[in-house]
């Protein structure tokens, strides 16, 4: 994956993640809160093995 796309997915993650919570905290809606919390640790995670990848720290 192209870095400035990895970028692109990781911001669009973490927005998303942050509308599901911010939604689901509205709403009471544990549920959706759990999934945008998912969603936001798997855009940090994305990140980070983005960045790792890059300085070729692959393990």
């Amino acid at each position: 994956m192209r870095p400035y796309l990895a970028a692109v997915a990781v911001v669009a993650l973490i927005v998303v993640g942050v509308l599901g919570m911010v939604a689901g905290e509205s709403d009471d809606s544990p549920g959706l809160q759990g999934i945008g919390g998912l969603l936001i640790v798997g855009g940090v995670v994305l990140a980070v093995r983005t960045v790792r990848r890059s300085r070729g720290d692959v393990r």
